[in-house]
């Protein structure tokens, strides 16, 4: 493995029948670097999240997290060592407070069961974690909202909120800015700089502008295979991915009929 990587994956492949979702995949995460992946719809993004988190076990190759192997291991183990998830459609509580929402996911950090008809001072430690997650995206001010009653990019806010609950060291995060106006997207992108200073963040994300913004890696996906991974400049540049996925220019179309 790697020295430096935090998360990397070996030949890793899931294959359903004769569908090949990832074929021989090889990628390394390094620890407060934002790393990018992008691709056509059926590229394998949803797919190489999903077993980066223990939801799916790879077909064959492996995983590794700071050097020891964990494909083999229950999804909530993944969990425990600080691997976290949010999904493209968002996965919050709605009819609890926002703080709730985050004592519910910071209750997987602590093991046991979370009462939420008990005061929120019966378990410190799990009010603390809320509360500091909530302070983390900016939502300090909607701690006691219901949240079903904010907007739309809070809502994201709050799933990543979640996240940061668990105490990981991984963000996975699966479209966090999809259905976004301009401006919810820009809050996004500031919340995503900062946390990329203190976590290594994989990020799945359709909006270019964002990806290239944010990305200190990039990886690039098509139909289940590896492309490229490198600076952004590098994959802008490179030929195969403006076919596959970025488009060739008007004069490279011209030229090519």
């Amino acid at each position: 493995m790697n020295q430096d990587a935090i998360l990397e994956t070996e030949a890793l492949c899931k294959h359903w029948g004769g569908i090949k979702a990832l074929n021989n995949l090889s990628l390394t995460f390094h620890d407060r670097q934002l790393h990018g992946v992008v691709g056509p719809n059926g590229a394998g993004k949803s797919t190489l999240l999903n077993m980066l988190c223990g939801t799916l076990s790879p077909t064959s190759g492996c995983i590794f997290h700071q050097g020891q192997r964990i494909d083999r291991m229950k999804p909530w183990r993944f969990v425990r060592r600080g691997i976290g998830r949010s999904f493209q459609k968002t996965n919050i509580y709605p009819d609890v407070t926002c703080l709730e929402n985050c004592a519910i996911a910071a209750q997987r950090r602590f093991g046991g069961n979370f009462n939420l008809f008990a005061s929120r001072h019966s378990n410190r430690m799990v009010a603390q974690a809320a509360e500091q997650a909530l302070a983390q995206v900016g939502l300090e001010s909607r701690r006691d909202t219901v949240a079903a009653e904010i907007s739309y990019g809070e809502q994201r806010q709050l799933e990543i909120a979640m996240v940061l609950a668990t105490a990981p060291c991984i963000l996975l995060l699966d479209e966090p800015m999809a259905g976004m106006g301009h401006e919810e997207s820009q809050r996004i992108i500031a919340l995503l700089k900062e946390l990329k200073e203190r976590y290594c963040i994989v990020l799945v994300e359709h909006d270019m502008d964002a990806i290239f913004e944010l990305s200190d890696q990039l990886t690039v996906l098509d139909n289940g295979t590896h492309l490229i991974t490198g600076s952004v400049d590098q994959v802008r540049n490179d030929p195969r991915v403006r076919a596959a996925y970025l488009g060739a220019d008007d004069e490279d179309e011209e030229a090519a009929a």
